[in-house]
């Protein structure tokens, strides 16, 4: 809820308010300055999403739930009788409409065929296939071929041996905004096959934005919920190389050799910078150093964790900060807001500055309405005479507030789908807790940092 908000370094956010307070002469934050505020101001929030929201918002069930039958490996036994003796691949996929997905085909004990459209099927011939269970029956009459367990060959499905799925486990996979999959299909990415993992069903908060055709040719986006499954091996491949956010019934937990040194360059990094002894900038970039150089991370794991929508948005922001001061634009802004705030106390002109922040952070980025309100915060603190670091911080925390729309935050988006939230839910939720922050942080800032 707020361990974002701790630090300078917590997001982007906070770098980007610090870094334009500082260039505009004022102080420079250390990394906990403002810990304890955020801190007190958790708590309040805590018990707020512990006891109060669970009854705001209505039950939900798992977006996947029963949305899809589990795949099961199977064989089919082409027998003398059987539609497929005789006919090639391409005949037998075209009887089940294109359906059928064969996987392999043995001939005899240990001849494996390439499945070639053109390939005659022969009696004796096992046709190695992954479905659902009712597709299989199916498929069974249109063949006229027995089906066999992949376990068990000797023994036909039936009520006393049916079909299983030994060492499969079902996961929901995030599509997040640094996934391959966001803004791409899963036929053109390949996806399955890459991952060895089947996608069985495509949730999406907004169903009517889902085609009812195969969702292997849906166009992805950011918060879809995927259903796959797959091997355990599988799912914790798909969890480690894809850059999907995976949710499973697993709680193996990662280990690597590598984790108390990278710990070690973590506390060096917070501790360097608490200290002064270097600025955060110095300190984070050589933290990331050490890093690379002692492989606790790779080159790609750089690369994956940049975004270049962030920076690109992060520079305009900066841009357009710049350009509201030199052009006087913060000043014009700011006297205008204390002109509509006249007579009221700097306490309360502090608070409907946050207010402002937390309206706008709600609608558009919150970099952006933190780029426009610091160079604002510090001009108006300086008509009123008042030290700036409050006002400067009520922008920091204001433009945090980004609780009661999905897209206020992309974090917003990935919820929403993946725990099947509808837009009404965070209104109903969000709304008390901006106002909750919203009064404590006003307590709070005066008292800890007078104007």
């Amino acid at each position: 809820l707020h361990n974002c908000m701790t630090t300078p370094i917590g997001t982007s956010t906070n770098l980007l308010v610090v870094s334009i307070a500082a260039d505009l002469g004022m102080r420079r934050f250390g990394v906990f300055d403002f810990f304890h505020v955020a801190a007190l101001a958790a708590v309040g929030g805590l018990l707020y999403v512990w006891l109060i929201l669970p009854r705001l918002l209505p039950s939900r069930e798992a977006p996947m739930k029963d949305a899809a039958p589990r795949l099961f490996s199977a064989v089919f036994h082409v027998g003398e009788e059987s539609f497929a003796n005789g006919k090639t691949v391409s005949e037998v996929l075209k009887k089940t409409d294109g359906r059928l997905s064969i996987k392999r085909i043995e001939r005899g004990k240990n001849l494996v065929l390439a499945t070639l459209p053109s390939l005659e099927l022969r009696d004796g011939d096992r046709l190695f296939v992954v479905d659902t269970a009712d597709n299989l029956k199916e498929f069974e009459k249109l063949l006229g071929a027995t089906l066999y367990p992949s376990e068990h060959e000797d023994k036909p499905v039936g009520e006393e041996n049916p079909l299983t799925a030994p060492g499969q486990q079902l996961a929901e996979v995030v599509v997040t905004d640094v996934s391959i999959l966001n803004g791409n299909t899963l036929r053109n990415t390949s996806f399955g096959n890459f991952y060895n993992v089947f996608v069985l069903a495509l949730h999406r908060s907004d169903r009517r934005a889902v085609p009812t055709g195969d969702i292997g040719d849906t166009l992805l986006r950011v918060g879809d919920v995927l259903l796959v499954q797959g091997s355990k091996d599988d799912i914790q491949a798909l969890r480690a190389r894809s850059g999907l956010l995976v949710l499973d019934q697993t709680t193996d937990l990662p280990r690597s050799s590598k984790a108390p040194l990278a710990l070690a360059i973590l506390a060096g990094v917070v501790i360097a910078a608490a200290t002064k002894a270097v600025p955060i900038s110095i300190s984070a970039l050589t933290g990331v150093l050490f890093m690379v150089l002692t492989k606790c991370i790779g080159w790609k794991d750089i690369g994956s964790a940049l975004s270049s929508k962030v920076i690109m948005l992060v520079v305009a922001s900066l841009a357009l900060g710049s350009a509201l001061t030199h052009t006087g634009g913060t000043d014009y802004i700011a006297q205008s807001f204390l002109v509509l705030s006249r007579g009221l106390a700097p306490e309360i002109v502090l608070g409907l500055l946050m207010l402002l922040m937390a309206l706008i952070t709600n609608f558009v980025s919150n970099n952006a309405a933190a780029a426009i309100g610091t160079p604002i915060a510090i001009s108006i603190a300086q008509q009123l005479g008042a030290a700036p670091e409050p006002f400067v911080l009520a922008i920091l925390f204001g433009a945090n507030f980004c609780y009661a729309t999905p897209m206020a935050y992309q974090t917003n988006l990935l919820v929403m789908n993946a725990g099947s939230y509808q837009f009404s839910d965070f209104v109903k939720g969000g709304v008390p807790l901006t106002a909750l922050m919203l009064v404590s942080y006003a307590l709070l800032l005066p008292r800890f940092f007078p104007l």
